[in-house]
């Protein structure tokens, strides 16, 4: 579980985190919806103790991130931009050097990756090199080192960015699978039809801050709107006429 409390967070002379305040759930994805600029990728590098507050706190399971973040970092894992993979190395060396970063010895890092490319069902692709592995592939790699340390936790920056439809796909069924095993999966989007086929939860951000929060049904009634896109559009406007 990640709980987010009354952050706040000034970057230059912009307010980026604004009193933000919500909780993510285990056993579901929570997304944060927002136009550019919201604060969607502050929030999430402050979640993972890349940035720190100005004022507020994050705690991952329980665990206060600014007063311990070696011990929360070992329940999150971080979804890395696929395309950074360094393609001489195969997903179990890549893996494995990754799973030993995160503290576990040779013979736990060979036998937790051996496990993780097993639930990913990469056993083909497994003792290749990564060059010229297609979209899918790659992204499949990056989760694996993202969960390999089985961190309760999964963190993504707008994750489908770049994809192909094929891939996008991919991802999905990745996302429903880690939620379908108790992981509680937060990333960020701002594409419309991909948070509402995904999401649990939705936390709707604008100017540093929540606008409105709950599931993409829950939203679209309070709106009175028929689509995610609707809603949101209605409760951004609304957002902007009372900050105005």
């Amino acid at each position: 579980m990640i709980s987010v409390n009354n952050l706040t967070k000034k970057i230059g002379s912009v307010n980026a985190l604004n009193g933000l305040s919500f909780s993510a759930q285990n056993g579901k994805i929570t997304g944060l919806l927002g136009p550019n600029g919201a604060g969607k990728t502050t929030c999430l590098r402050t979640v993972f103790g890349l940035l720190k507050a100005d004022s507020g706190n994050t705690e991952i399971d329980g665990i206060d991130v600014a007063k311990d973040p070696m011990q929360a970092k070992q329940q999150l894992g971080l979804f890395p931009d696929p395309c950074g993979l360094y393609e001489r190395l195969t997903p179990r060396e890549y893996v494995e050097f990754f799973a030993q970063l995160s503290g576990m010895d040779i013979d736990g890092a060979k036998e937790a990756t051996t496990d993780v490319l097993s639930k990913l069902k990469m056993e083909d692709i497994a003792d290749r090199r990564c060059q010229g592995f297609s979209q899918g592939q790659h992204m499949k790699t990056a989760l694996a080192q993202a969960i390999v340390h089985k961190p309760t936790n999964i963190i993504l920056d707008e994750p489908t960015r770049g994809l192909d439809v094929m891939s996008t796909r991919i991802l999905r069924d990745l996302l429903q699978m880690l939620k379908e095993q108790g992981h509680c999966v937060l990333f960020s989007s701002h594409v419309m039809q991909e948070v509402a086929a995904l999401c649990d939860h939705v936390v709707v951000m604008a100017k540093g801050k929540v606008v409105a929060e709950g599931s993409p049904e829950s939203l679209c009634e309070r709106t009175g709107k028929q689509t995610l896109e609707e809603a949101f559009i209605e409760l951004i406007g609304s957002d902007e006429g009372i900050a105005a």
